[in-house]
């Protein structure tokens, strides 16, 4: 971890280094004493006249100055003195887009190593890219020497300019490259271990190809700014960049720098030297001002609202009385600038109906001012600010012996982000904050987590655990946990409300509350990129049938795997080296206001033998039966497949919704499926004459089947003997396997904010499936907010369960929790 840690901070000092750079060199020209001769910009050859200045660069390549080897010499001495001074002229805005290249950065270096070990070794396949890497670098080269050359015969100053600026970009990068590939020292694909070392005396980190080709294109492309040039130039360098990896030359990193820096080199270049009148383009940078001052609604960076927050039983609330009409809640989280338009809406729907419910516009005005900076956004103010969102401590003593062990038998404690617990005192003390920027945003969840050790299970228990799970046996024990843990930590990028992010992240891909089984909060959060539409959209003649559409695509990496089947060889116990990664997309659609439906499906692939490539990537999502023994050909991965509903009865005065998930291994979809796993539920806002009152009860049920002996396992998996897991927890429902059951809650508000809940949970687990059992709980939970920055929620839960593998006889504990959680509303806009 050091060394990783190491690694991606030396990349972000290269990236920051190079660029900042050419940020620099842009907004604070270098400023020279121009030769006897030289003309500024728009001086007039009229002596006395006034010089007009279209831009706010001073020096011009004239013939005259091209040909001073003197003052080529100190144009390049000062290059390289901005771009080795840089850091210290680093802004503060300037981390808008500095943070996620550097972000990306450290993403390859972290797979690297995996990547270039699955790129082909045939010796004459990386002569040929090998060859055609320095082919498209000499033809971008003998591009830009040909248009200077053959600019004095054919007299064309333009034809000059771009072949000096070329050669004057080119070199600038190689002397920056080769200094930076000494000192790192990296080993290239082909050298040690594959590790690619740095400062063990390699050449690999950054590729001076990639930054060559890219300083050579960018200046071109500039100067001819239309289609074809561009394509051409981009295209070679492209070629190029592409052909360093798969030639085994360079790492992904190592062209990822290299073509930044070749970038950006020719950019400071290009925007201090080029004469406008010649013709090309301005080439604008990342830190230059947009025209909307990021007043863009479609280009606000928002954070999500985190699942475990009050905002949505609020919101789920206003949606079922018929308030909210265009809330997914078979996709969550929701950001922030989401939620306020939400809330816009059910004060409009008020408005126009005109009605008298009290306990709606309670609702309404506590979500109006939670989201009130949002609200001035979306009316136009800047979207720039910082917030401390809370800070917050929970304290849980536990009474006998609990479950913690949902994918074999059961949880005590469910839905909770994979938070460690055990018999005695367990405490969580954390902070969460956000930050928006223009079209960036920022959320961190961090926390202090303290749980009681958990003693191992009998030998035979682990025997009989071993069995089912086609592993060997393996002890549950751990130690007294104490831990700085981060719960959710992202960086996003919006455009055109498309959401783009980076980071530790969870995800509730179902209707229900009880229970998401695609994905849900029951494990740790996944790291993963995540692709969304933050709002909905309608996609023409489509939408005309199934209505505004919401989805969206992640991919991450899993950890905690203990067993994994290679061809016919199990791996494990210890940690699986690769760990499993989890593709997954979700599509919902709203045909009516009252009716939403959805599908999905998640991936989990990868692993030791089973390298992350893109056609085993692609033949996740395409093959979903197996046809022959465990193995890389016939089996790509474990793929679940899910369908959702909800519906909003509309003549009970929208007192009711019903809906449903879904859930099918190994099938195209769960619609028509004889084996599908169901969670239907149904969920009452008010009840009649009790306005205050809510009634919520949900269901679940898997069928059993031969196919999977013993019993229909669905959270299991032929090649992944960890399960569908995450540091193992399962990342679907807490029912487990081979079981069904339900969960109830009845509701009562004494405002918004201010909350008394009865609840019951129960659990049957086949015999078939590791002796079977039962658990049942009864828990009573409250919050109240005693002002507007402190609020204190406890929690109580008495729970008996009998599962004859952990115990001869029947067993109870009890869970009491107490929460404090401090809202500072500390903003700066």
């Amino acid at each position: 971890m050091r060394v990783q840690v190491a690694l991606i901070g030396t990349a972000m000092a290269v990236c920051i280094t190079t660029i900042s750079w050419c940020q620099n060199s842009v907004s604070q020209p270098v400023r020279f004493a121009l030769p006897t001769g030289t003309q500024r910009y728009g001086e007039m050859a009229n002596p006395g006249s006034a010089p007009i200045y279209a831009t706010n660069y001073d020096i011009l390549p004239t013939p005259e100055r091209s040909s001073s080897v003197s003052r080529l010499l100190m144009d390049f001495a000062q290059d390289q003195k901005q771009i080795w001074t840089s850091p210290a002229r680093i802004r503060f805005s300037d981390l808008t887009w500095l943070v996620p290249l550097g972000g990306l950065t450290a993403g390859l270096l972290v797979t690297d190593r995996e990547y270039s070990a699955s790129l082909s070794q045939n010796p004459s396949t990386i002569k040929n890219y090998k060859n055609l890497s320095n082919v498209g670098l000499a033809a971008l080269v003998g591009a830009g020497a040909g248009m200077y050359l053959g600019s004095f015969p054919m007299h064309n100053d333009h034809w000059r300019e771009t072949g000096f600026l070329s050669g004057e970009a080119v070199l600038n990068s190689l002397v920056a490259t080769e200094v930076l590939k000494y000192s790192f020292g990296r080993q290239r694909p082909y050298q040690g271990s594959g590790a690619g070392s740095f400062f063990s005396g390699g050449t690999s980190f950054p590729s001076e190809h990639a930054a060559a080709s890219w300083a050579v294109a960018g200046v071109i492309a500039h100067e001819y700014p239309g289609i074809l040039p561009q394509l051409l130039a981009y295209g070679a360098a492209s070629v190029v960049s592409y052909s360093r990896i798969h030639a085994r030359q360079h790492f992904p990193s190592d062209v990822l720098v290299g073509s930044v820096m070749g970038y950006f080199i020719a950019q400071g270049i290009y925007n201090r030297r080029h004469d406008p009148e010649l013709g090309g383009r301005h080439w604008a940078g990342p830190w230059e001002p947009k025209e909307d001052n990021g007043r863009s609604l479609a280009n606000m960076g928002s954070p999500h609202v985190p699942l475990d927050s009050w905002v949505y039983p609020a919101l789920q609330r206003l949606e079922a009385l018929g308030y909210v009409n265009t809330a997914y809640v078979g996709l969550r989280p929701w950001t922030r600038l989401e939620c306020a338009r939400l809330v816009e809406e059910a004060g409009e729907n008020m408005r126009v109906e005109g009605l008298e419910d009290r306990v709606a516009e309670g609702i309404y005005q506590a979500l109006s001012a939670e989201f009130l900076p949002e609200a001035e956004r979306r009316g136009g103010v800047a979207n720039l600010g910082v917030s401390l969102d809370s800070i917050y401590t929970r304290m849980t003593g536990i009474s006998g012996p609990p479950l913690t062990d949902g994918y074999h038998f059961g949880q005590t404690i469910i839905n909770d982000y994979g938070r460690p617990y055990g018999e005695g005192f367990n405490n969580v003390t954390g902070m969460s904050a956000h930050a928006e920027a223009g079209p960036w945003s920022f959320y961190v969840r961090s926390e202090y987590q303290h749980a009681s050790a958990i003693p191992a299970y009998p030998f035979a228990t682990q025997q009989e655990i071993a069995n089912a799970d086609a592993t060997t046996p393996v002890s549950n024990a751990t130690g007294t946990v104490d831990r700085l843990h981060i719960i959710d930590a992202s960086v996003a990028l919006t455009v055109n409300n498309v959401q783009l992010s980076f980071g530790k992240q969870s995800l509730w891909l179902g209707p229900g509350r009880s229970m998401s089984l695609l994905l849900s909060n029951n494990a740790d959060s996944i790291m993963m990129m995540n692709i969304e539409s933050v709002s909905p959209f309608k996609i023409p003649l489509l939408s005309q049938l199934l209505g505004p559409l919401r989805a969206q695509y992640f991919l991450g990496q899993l950890g905690g795997t203990q067993f994994e089947l290679n061809g016919s060889t199990l791996l494990g116990p210890g940690s699986i080296n690769p760990q499993p990664v989890l593709s997954g997309v979700k599509a919902n659609f709203k045909p009516t206001p009252n009716f939403e439906f959805g599908m999905g499906i998640t991936a989990q692939f990868r692993g030791p033998g089973l390298p992350f490539t893109w056609s085993n990537f692609l033949r996740t999502f395409y093959i979903h039966n197996q046809t022959g023994p465990t193995s890389n050909n016939a089996n790509p991965g474990k793929r679940i497949s899910s369908a959702d509903f909800t519906y909003r009865v509309p003549r009970i005065r929208n007192w009711l919704s019903i809906y449903a998930d879904t859930l099918v291994v190994d099938e195209l979809s769960p619609i028509g499926s004889t084996r599908a796993t169901v969670n239907p539920g149904f969920y009452m806002p008010q009840l009649p004459k009790l306005p205050r009152m809510e009634l919520r009860a949900e269901g679940f049920n898997e069928p059993l089947t031969s196919e999977f002996a013993p019993g229909f396992v669905y959270y299991g998996a032929r090649r992944y003997h960890s399960g569908y897991t995450n540091e193992g927890n399962l990342m679907g429902s807490w029912i487990g396997r081979a079981a069904h059951g339900g969960q109830g809650w009845l509701t009562y508000s004494f405002s918004p904010r201010t909350k008394l809940e009865a609840g019951y949970r129960h659990q049957e687990v086949s015999k078939a499936f590791i002796g079977g059992g039962r658990a049942v709980d009864y828990s009573l939970q409250g919050e109240a907010l005693v002002n507007r920055a402190l609020s204190v929620a406890g929690w109580f839960q008495y729970e008996q369960w009998n599962f004859p593998m952990l115990a001869a006889t029947g067993k109870s504990n009890i869970t009491a929790s107490l929460q404090v959680t401090f809202y500072p509303h500390w903003r700066t806009h």
